[in-house]
């Protein structure tokens, strides 16, 4: 007798549809980027003391997690009524004068003291522990609209690891399967922008590409070949500061004359959005040779 062959429930009715979003998990996310970090900085001599510093930081952020006042989730009718516009339900315009945000940066910075770092960074510390409500506000409101001047670098480090944690966990409060696309290179959760993109696999679907939100470290689908600044897919190519099976590469848009990282999982299945970004420097410096401009935001890497 012959064997009849069922068909499979999972692809009945066409192709899966990938997840539009995957949501932070605080805990995790920090834990696992700081011994990136860490690792990182074993590995490399030239930027081992800078990464080395990132690493504790981020190990710090990881700690403040469960020690920080939980933010307020977003009121369901605010999300409902984002859905409906197709707006990001996280509203970053409000959030430079939250009081949690404003807890979390005074905590971070009071805890980060003892880490090791050069004496620039330790200056720009203390004045962030010194500054008032005005100078904070002004800290956090670049951070969240994606802007760092470039002669206030270093304090603006420690505001943007702030939001981190706190953009991260209010993230996680929302419900994935109610988010909406917004538009390309925005991040739905809270309308950033992505750090980088990666290449992975998702729910048994191959060769997907998620870009993460630099600021909340949500990752949500995007098209494979298509600029992530202007959303064009009509010049693109990809550069690589070792060779074309770079793990780490950039993906160049000739249209808009931008470039974003790109990760390749299956390649090295440990890249990190973030860690990564600082630990591949080496394409930043190559990509500064060409009129191409950096699209993707890292405040770890403002002054490079």
């Amino acid at each position: 007798m012959t064997a009849t062959t069922q068909p499979d429930p999972s692809v009945i009715g066409g192709v899966p549809t990938p997840p539009l979003a995957f949501l932070p998990d605080p805990d995790r996310l920090f834990a696992t980027r700081a011994r990136r970090f860490a690792f990182l900085a074993e590995h490399d001599p030239r930027l081992g003391p800078y990464l080395s510093f990132l690493a504790e930081l981020t190990g710090l952020q990881a700690r403040l997690i469960d020690e920080l006042p939980a933010p307020e989730p977003i009121r369901s009718a605010a999300i409902q009524q984002a859905r409906t516009h197709r707006m990001p339900p996280i509203d970053r315009g409000d959030l430079a004068t939250d009081e949690v945000l404003h807890e979390t940066l005074m905590t971070l910075c009071d805890q980060a003291q003892p880490i090791p770092m050069p004496e620039p960074a330790k200056l720009a510390l203390q004045a962030v522990l010194a500054s008032d409500l005005a100078d904070r506000h002004w800290l956090l409101e670049n951070i969240l609209a994606d802007r760092i001047p470039e002669d206030a670098a270093a304090p603006h480090l420690f505001a943007a690891a702030a939001v981190q944690v706190h953009m991260a966990r209010l993230a996680a409060t929302l419900d994935a399967k109610a988010l909406v696309p917004i538009r390309t290179g925005i991040c739905p959760a809270c309308g950033g922008r992505p750090a980088t993109s990666t290449v992975m696999a998702a729910q048994g679907i191959e060769n997907l590409r998620y870009a993460t939100c630099a600021c909340c470290a949500t990752r949500w689908n995007e098209v494979r070949i298509k600029c992530l600044c202007c959303g064009s897919n009509k010049a693109i190519s990809y550069r690589a500061a070792e060779s074309d099976e770079a793990a780490v590469r950039a993906e160049v848009c000739s249209e808009c004359r931008s470039w974003v990282k790109i990760f390749y999982l299956a390649r090295n299945h440990s890249l990190d959005a973030i860690a990564d970004d600082v630990g591949s420097l080496g394409l930043d410096l190559l990509m500064k040779e060409t009129d191409f401009s950096r699209g993707g935001i890292n405040p770890y890497l403002a002054g490079y």
